[in-house]
């Protein structure tokens, strides 16, 4: 047998191709065997850890990761709501929900007392122009504060430019009108699933 021949045959490239493809897709499956629990773990802690920045200390006892209804929004889309209980009586929901940004989607968690006011919001991901959209973000300054306590009817659900109540950036109006918005329709889903979200189970 010529080896030499062989080598340089199509056949012989294609069965050493699949060959490749076959173990490197192995070790793969097999990383990820290893890795995707520690992950999971992982983002766990982190969702769990957010949940609890959008709610003043003590206002829940319960384990928010767990304690979940999933409650259709008017898309008809499910939406994940964590129940905050404490005493085994429920005082508030977190969720998230998303709006369109200068640069893109923009995912926010909203915390909520029973009655409809705001407890926090925390800006998860975006993609807003940094030093101008990127404000949304706790770390970089104090705005999200601002809805604080705020309910549908405590607040003009507008940045102060369009006559509401809420700052905008300069130079960057259409990132904070769009969290502004979205804040709002978080409190127009909860009074409209109010009975489904507090539902005992």
């Amino acid at each position: 047998m010529n080896v030499a021949a062989l080598r340089e045959g199509i056949s012989y490239q294609g069965v050493l191709l699949a060959l490749f493809s076959t173990l490197t897709a192995a070790a793969l499956v097999v990383a990820n065997g290893f890795t995707a629990p520690a992950i999971h773990i992982a983002e766990e802690q982190d969702l769990e850890a957010s949940l609890r920045q959008v709610l003043p200390a003590g206002f829940s006892d319960n384990n928010l990761l767990t304690d979940v209804v999933v409650v259709k929004d008017s898309a008809g889309l499910d939406v994940e709501v964590h129940k905050a209980s404490k005493g085994g009586v429920q005082q508030g929901a977190v969720f998230k929900t998303s709006t369109i940004g200068y640069a893109g989607p923009i995912v926010i968690l909203v915390g909520l007392s029973r009655d409809g006011a705001v407890q926090g919001v925390r800006v998860l991901r975006h993609a807003e122009t940094p030093g101008l959209g990127d404000k949304i973000e706790v770390a970089k300054s104090d705005w999200v504060h601002a809805f604080e306590g705020k309910a549908l009817t405590t607040a003009r659900w507008l940045v102060k430019k369009d006559g509401g109540d809420f700052d905008q950036f300069a130079g960057a109006t259409i990132t904070p009108r769009g969290v502004v918005k979205a804040v709002k329709e978080a409190l127009e889903f909860h009074q409209a699933n109010h009975a489904a979200i507090y539902a005992e189970h």
